[in-house]
């Protein structure tokens, strides 16, 4: 159960705002900053707890130990940061590049509880609502007309407009606080943990159906969901394979391979044309794989499909239009011997990475794709790294980019 104590006062979640028209006048000490040199000696005593993306990965927030900052990726800067006196947040979740930010207490004596989100708005400089829990928050996420709060054996879902929960969902144990969202205006399509190891349950809410896919053997350690819901990548904690789906009717479309060894597999995220996913694990490289599995139209038109032509849809063979093969430049098909793989251990029968970066070993980092072919990681030892790859023949891929934006026990000084 939850309970929920809202000061919104209309809250109109329309009425958005640029970050950089942020106020002054609240609890937190505010500091807008314009160049790349943020490690500075402000952060001595800082402890980086958490990194994550806005919804199109634009931006990313940084958690600390004192508050927390927010990132552009292009060109890479330090937007602002908000200074704690007591204390800092463990989960900052961004909307796209609003001023609405959830923040949940993080870190050593934090004055803010991990049982409570705060949904702040710094343009008012002020929170405008919060939801308190029994247990700690193990994740949020947010759209433009939905607040989703996860906890270790449920998922909330509440109505941004006026913060009524609108769904529970029962999850099997997720410590992780696995779970994604669509983000797409027309299309709501939410993904969490099952009640069963290894399993996904997808929600298109616009549709009123709930599929059920039977991902892997092991437990779930990390899944993605295409802007528009339609295409799933899933990972588990043995780490050795990634699954793609279509969340319409859970057939498994494609299979790629990471390694033979085991691997905690960190994050993955689909480019925005669908054609190439990234993978992070705590084995220090960076896989790029290309996709056999694309979404028919234009991708970039902010136009998705509309809710009235999804309703039409209703049974697996009506997606066929939308998900396809993808026979592209620089795929990376599997052995084209057929009659081998019945010979062959089945690691040869699957897709290995096509372009790959390399970290240090266990360095815990989130990835995203940017623009021309280029690959942003961001990770959890304060570092920033913008890479490229080559779209036809792949490979190494080439470091553009390096940023230390914030120095922890663990970088160099």
């Amino acid at each position: 159960m939850s309970s929920i104590v809202s000061n919104s006062q209309g809250f109109v979640p329309s009425s958005f705002y640029d970050l950089s028209n942020s106020g002054t006048s609240d609890p937190f000490r505010r500091s807008a900053t314009g160049n790349n040199d943020t490690a500075n000696d402000n952060n001595d005593n800082v402890e980086l707890l958490s990194v994550s993306w806005n919804q199109d990965y634009t931006c990313f927030a940084a958690g600390t130990s004192r508050g927390f900052r927010i990132y552009s990726c292009d060109p890479f800067k330090e937007t602002f940061r908000r200074d704690l006196k007591n204390g800092g947040f463990g989960i900052v979740e961004m909307l796209f590049r609003c001023n609405i930010l959830a923040l949940v207490g993080g870190g050593m004596e934090s004055q803010y509880s991990p049982n409570k989100v705060m949904i702040w708005d710094d343009h008012q400089s002020r929170c405008i609502g919060e939801f308190s829990f029994r247990s700690e928050v193990r994740g949020v996420r947010l759209r433009r007309d939905r607040i989703v709060v996860v906890l270790e054996h449920k998922v909330y879902v509440y109505n941004f407009l006026d913060l009524k929960l609108l769904h529970q969902i029962e999850t099997l144990a997720n410590p992780r606080g696995l779970c994604c969202l669509s983000h797409h205006v027309n299309t709501f399509v939410l993904a969490c943990p099952g009640r069963r190891r290894g399993q996904v349950r997808v929600e298109h809410f616009g549709l009123h159906v709930t599929k059920t896919i039977n991902a892997h053997e092991s437990r779930l350690a990390c899944f993605a969901l295409t802007s528009d819901g339609l295409i799933l990548a899933t990972a588990s904690t043995k780490g050795t394979l990634i699954r793609i789906f279509n969340t319409m009717d859970g057939t498994c479309l494609q299979e790629v391979r990471r390694g033979t060894e085991k691997a905690d597999i960190y994050d993955l995220a689909f480019s925005q044309n669908i054609q190439w996913l990234a993978v992070s694990s705590d084995r220090g490289t960076i896989h790029i794989f290309s996709l056999r599995v694309r979404i028919f139209g234009d991708v970039e038109s902010a136009q998705p499909y509309s809710t009235l032509e999804l309703q039409h849809q209703n049974s697996s063979s009506s997606l066929e239009p939308l998900v396809a093969q993808n026979v592209c430049a620089g795929a990376n098909p599997s052995l084209s011997l057929p009659f081998v793989k019945g010979v062959l251990p089945k690691y040869f029968s699957s897709e290995w990475s096509f372009a790959r970066f390399h970290l240090p070993e266990n360095a815990r980092c989130i990835v995203a794709f940017g623009s021309h072919n280029t690959v942003i990681v961001v990770g959890l030892d304060g570092s920033f790294h913008r890479c490229s790859f080559d779209p036809n023949n792949g490979g190494e891929m080439s470091q553009l980019e390096y940023v230390r934006f914030l120095k922890t026990d663990g970088s160099p000084r």
